[in-house]
């Protein structure tokens, strides 16, 4: 393994850090009471290099079915409360300090069903548009749209989400 081409060639440095300080309102939330999403670090944000999002979960169970993503891979780190990880072989109980990474095409799920609060955070590699996913999926809880099976398939080929 060796360090990837440059993607910089100044001599001198930037001043081009940002800063994404807590306190601040969520940048999406999934319905009313659910899940609240905050973008720490877009595809967009990063030139492409990852996608970095805090994952707020209300104590409600929520969470996707088992899937893989054919483009990116996909990490989980447990913040705070219990958060179910599904590695495609054996469902754990992730507790702060838990880390779960899928690779491209690794099956994946997670599930908080604690009863209770817990966030995590969620890093894509490369980073690829999901807060288009995100808004979609958001708006459809929000406005209870019912999308037949047909465009769930439709939705989740746009998004790199193949459900098994």
């Amino acid at each position: 393994m060796s360090y990837p081409e440059p993607r910089y060639f100044g001599e001198t440095g930037e001043h081009s850090g940002t800063f994404d300080l807590s306190g601040r309102a969520p940048d999406l939330s999934m319905g009313e009471g659910g899940t609240k999403v905050h973008y720490l670090a877009t595809g967009g944000s990063t030139n492409g290099a990852y996608g970095l999002y805090r994952w707020d979960m209300s104590a409600r169970p929520s969470g996707p079915g088992a899937h893989f993503h054919r483009t990116m891979t996909e990490s989980f780190y447990v913040l705070s409360g219990t958060i179910r990880l599904f590695n495609g072989d054996k469902w754990a109980d992730g507790k702060p300090g838990d880390f779960l990474f899928l690779p491209e095409g690794g099956v994946h799920s997670f599930r908080n069903e604690s009863g209770e609060p817990a966030s995590m955070l969620i890093l894509f590699t490369p980073g690829a548009p999901r807060e288009a996913y995100f808004e979609e999926l958001a708006e459809i809880a929000t406005t209870g749209r019912e999308l037949t099976p047909e465009e769930w398939t439709e939705l989740y080929l746009r998004h790199d989400q193949y459900m098994v």
